[in-house]
């Protein structure tokens, strides 16, 4: 059996025209649009994705694993259910045509063809993925976040300086250290309270809990946040939020753990409209108290499915959703039930991932006429079927701001309606999908193929370098196999070649051991 490791980092690519599989698929005519229009964006020099994919060269380095997380569906980082029946802006998906076009490609030798058929390498705004900022607000000082292995949030006060309310169209965070920045939330604070708070500690910033933001405990109109890999939404046709004179930017950074002390000095890119928007975006959070089977608490060795409700006040028209929860979500499935008992279907996550969260905006608003009825359902699995579980053993879970603890948390993005929403659709210049992908844990991917009777790839991250091994069970939880055992693996993304020819038909386990921690992937041999 042939084993080899080496690091691996993932792209996204988005949709290719169908080609017949007798043609010559080649780099020049066929995979190059897509690279520079859904990868590129993120992958090049100064951007969250963590190689380039500029020119050929760079592309064909990483074709094996295109082909790869392509065909367990891994990638590209695109969770909403294209069937539910709701389409949104920036969706990125492959149908199996696409996917099958990757393949032939990857096999046929991943040619290049005639380089004069490529078409140019996009050029991009510099510092930005919008354009050129009317505003630019940065970290006062750099945040030193401890290498401790625990999450940190912790809230920072970036004076506006506005003399005059702006309408603001986008909101662009620019992370100082990708490594650790996993998530941000932001707010526009006119009181002064957050400010104040910050002064009272000695160093830069303040922990949750102690004000505007801290804790929760502000959840009122929310700006843009950021997640990495993300590109920020731009609103058109008028819309807009504000963006009060004399506000500051509230900022609730959540930093990753890490076993090493990381500096960070972050910036943020504000939009504003030319012209004097018309109409202005509000949020609305769904929480723990909007469930009717609450309280919110997961006791260990238990799967449990929560169902939230919120009866909207007044006629409103939907721009985006944003489900969020931690390690233990399973699912998320959200649709409203108007007062005529029409059921207008929002958003599906059958297959939830930490690694991949943000805001979906719909290609059309959404109308929700007075007292609808929006129904939102989230499953969570606290027990150790669950390979992603934090706590090993599983124990008691409930409401919390750490990765170990769990959310039930739906922003809403809305305005009222005006005659007409339901035919207006969007193109909200946004440059691609606003999804989350974040190498922040370690992850065991899905066997390639499954089922399997001969070759397959075994993927998996690595979230700090650390021992791995990984092994094959039977289901009696008998040893079958030793696939990999290393004594030092490098942080990042890695492949295992695999083949299970000569194993017996039945069911099996693939597990992952690295730094203490347990992650398995069953696989079927025919």
């Amino acid at each position: 059996m042939k084993k080899t490791l080496f690091p691996v980092f993932v792209m996204a690519c988005l949709l290719i025209p169908s080609i017949g599989q007798s043609q010559t698929i080649t780099w020049s005519e066929h995979v190059a649009p897509i690279v520079f229009n859904h990868c590129t964006t993120c992958h090049r020099p100064g951007e969250i994705g963590p190689f380039s994919l500029t020119n050929y060269d760079e592309a064909a380095s990483w074709s094996n694993m295109m082909q790869y997380v392509t065909e367990i569906r891994y990638m590209p980082p695109w969770k909403a259910d294209s069937k539910f029946g709701v389409d949104y802006l920036g969706e990125n998906y492959l149908s199996d045509n696409e996917i099958a076009t990757i393949k032939s490609w990857v096999e046929g030798g991943s040619l290049e063809g005639d380089p004069a058929l490529a078409p140019p390498t996009p050029v991009f705004p510099s510092g930005s993925q919008v354009g050129t900022p009317d505003l630019v607000l940065s970290f006062a000082q750099t945040h030193l976040h401890k290498g401790t292995n625990y999450d940190e949030y912790r809230y920072f006060v970036l004076p506006t300086g506005l003399t005059q309310t702006k309408d603001l169209v986008a909101l662009e965070m620019r992370p100082g250290n990708t490594k650790v920045v996993h998530h941000a939330l932001v707010w526009a604070d006119t009181s002064g309270s957050a400010a104040a708070l910050d002064a009272q500690t000695p160093e830069y910033g303040y922990v949750p809990g102690q004000g505007v933001g801290g804790g929760q405990t502000d959840l009122g109109d929310q700006l843009p946040g950021y997640v990495p890999g993300a590109r920020p939404n731009v609103f058109t046709n008028g819309m807009a939020q504000r963006l009060p004179k004399g506000s500051d930017l509230v900022v609730q950074i959540h930093y990753a753990p890490t076993a090493v002390d990381e500096p960070d000095s972050s910036t943020f890119n504000l939009f504003f409209a030319d012209q004097p928007a018309t109409r202005f975006v509000n949020s609305y959070i769904m929480l723990p108290p909007n469930l009717v089977n609450g309280p919110f608490i997961m006791p260990a060795n238990t799967v449990k499915e929560f169902h939230g409700t919120f009866k909207v006040p007044l006629d409103v028209s939907l721009l985006g959703i944003a489900p969020h929860c931690h390690k233990l979500g399973q699912n998320w499935r959200v649709f409203a039930v108007t007062p005529q008992n029409d059921t207008i279907p929002l958003i599906h996550i059958e297959d939830w991932d930490f690694n991949w969260q943000g805001t979906y905006h719909f290609k059309k608003l959404q109308k929700l006429p007075k007292n609808t009825v929006i129904h939102a359902y989230a499953t969570y699995d606290n027990t150790t079927n669950n390979p992603f579980n934090p706590n090993n053993p599983p124990k008691l879970t409930t409401w919390g701001e750490s990765t170990t603890d769990e959310m039930y948390y739906l922003p809403l993005l809305w305005l009222p309606y005006k005659t007409g929403d339901e035919n207006l659709v969007l193109d909200g210049n946004t440059t691609a999908t606003n999804n989350l992908f974040h190498f922040s844990q370690t992850k065991l991917y899905p066997v390639s193929p499954n089922p399997v009777n001969g070759p397959a790839k075994i993927g998996f991250t690595i979230a700090e370098a650390g021992a791995v091994s990984v092994q094959l069970w039977n289901l009696h939880g008998q040893l079958i196999q030793n696939l990999a055992t290393y004594e030092q693996a490098m942080a990042g993304e890695h492949i295992l070649d695999w083949n299970a020819a000569n194993l017996p038909s039945g069911l099996y386990c693939i597990t992952l051991r690295v730094n203490g921690l347990v992650q398995t992937q069953k696989v079927v041999v025919p």
